[in-house]
């Protein structure tokens, strides 16, 4: 199995010609990169924080709502897709890829804001923004996969940690004071200006980010590459793992702030304090992905994800349990947030050690495609089976992919081929 790049036991880093590198700019260049991937996934989710002002102004039944969210999940997928088809990541100047997505993305998000009133456009320029997202998430991990070796991990875990703050700012702008709507919070185009704003400022930042020491060259043009992580068994499984905790991350990010809120109200608690309550239920979650980054190039990367998938499943057997206490509703939010997605980056992280070098970018491309279509199912499940049979029931059902997830892990732990992730500790 390839890795972007080598080191020898004494840590000394090598690039493809032997040659012994170290960058001066790796932390910098790093940090400007989680800063473009925190402001520009504000708009993933700009439409979601504010499903309640737009189901009443837009009469939007449940399927409606979760279109708001599941149309940038398509549209990530369509993009994803392509760009693995096209190998866009291996061929294409990665820094090009990130900037321009990110306008266009920034685009669409403020063109709902200032032109649309039906839902209709709004959905369509939804899947605009999630195709454009295709361009900026995977890419950056590919980058990310340029300058870290060793602690990849933790490479990783930063730019997830990123994203999952970027994530949750809507939710922290719909909770400002100024401009209040009818909700308690603030009225939809104002957080949808906002977000297109953030990312807009992600766009500027890009045109500073630069590949690392790793880099492969260019790969040749080979649509049937992303085909192979179901051949090999380690990279089927280090994926059965990722799309077992993807079944349950985004329903969780859609829908823990939501459900949140319904307590809090029934509490006849602030709509703003929700809000604050529902931004740091995600955003806490960068804190899970630092700390899994760096036990995980120390511990093994299947070890680390398995804990955090028993951990995130057994959330989604209790959360619904503490609707009636909101405090014990937002602390046990707050462990879930930070277990949902602490293990994200390392399935990226185990993706790029199994996969031939020249096709990384593919590889971590079509994985996140996979894990985006599923996602869908899960946020258009939960808010049906809500109305049926209660949030207990429809949470405790996202807690199969966590339980798929685990035994896949563990399973890749036991192969051959978990020699090759976190430096021969599996």
């Amino acid at each position: 199995m390839g890795r972007l790049g080598s080191s020898d036991t004494r840590g000394r880093r090598e690039d493809f010609a032997g040659r012994e590198v170290g960058p001066p700019h790796k932390w910098r260049i790093l940090g400007l990169l989680a800063a473009v991937e925190l402001l520009a996934n504000a708009v993933w989710f700009s439409a979601s924080a504010v499903v309640p002002q737009l189901a009443s102004q837009w009469n939007l039944s449940g399927s409606g709502q979760s279109w708001l969210t599941m149309s940038v999940q398509l549209g990530f997928v369509a993009g994803t897709l392509l760009a693995a088809f096209l190998n866009l990541a291996d061929r294409v100047s990665l820094r090009s890829l990130i900037m321009l997505s990110a306008l266009a993305a920034s685009a669409s998000t403020a063109a709902i804001a200032v032109l649309v009133a039906t839902p209709g456009p709004a959905l369509a320029l939804r899947f605009l923004t999630g195709v454009m997202m295709a361009g900026i998430y995977p890419p950056g991990m590919k980058l990310v996969a340029t300058w870290c070796d060793r602690d990849r991990g933790l490479g990783m875990g930063i730019l997830v940690g990123a994203l999952t703050i970027g994530s949750a700012l809507p939710h922290l702008v719909a909770a400002f004071p100024a401009g209040l709507g009818p909700m308690g919070s603030l009225s939809w185009r104002p957080v949808l200006l906002w977000a297109a704003a953030l990312t807009l400022a992600a766009s500027f930042l890009a045109a500073f980010l630069k590949p690392g020491p790793l880099l492969p060259a260019s790969a040749a043009f080979n649509p049937k590459y992303a085909l192979k992580i179901w051949i090999r068994p380690g990279l089927r499984l280090a994926n059965f793992g990722y799309l077992g905790h993807m079944w349950e991350l985004y329903a969780m990010w859609a829908w823990a702030p939501l459900l949140i809120l319904a307590s809090f109200q029934k509490a006849g608690w602030s709509g703003r304090a929700a809000h604050w309550a529902g931004f740091s239920a995600i955003a806490v979650g960068a804190f899970g992905c630092l700390a899994a980054g760096f036990v995980a190039d120390r511990w093994g990367r299947t070890r680390t994800t398995a804990l955090c998938l028993a951990v995130s499943g057994a959330c989604c057997l209790t959360a619904g349990f503490a609707f009636n206490r909101p405090w014990a509703l937002l602390g046990l939010c707050l462990i879930w947030g930070i277990s949902v997605v602490a293990d994200s980056a390392q399935y990226s992280a185990a993706v790029s050690e199994l996969s031939d070098p020249a096709y990384v970018g593919t590889a971590l491309t079509i994985q996140t495609s996979l894990g985006f279509l599923l996602t869908m199912v899960t946020i258009r499940l939960v808010p049906g089976l809500t109305a049926r049979w209660g949030w207990t029931a429809s949470l405790a059902v996202l807690g199969l992919g966590p339980l798929f997830g685990l035994v896949s892990m563990i399973r890749l732990g036991r192969r051959p081929e978990a020699k090759c992730l976190a430096g021969g500790r599996g």
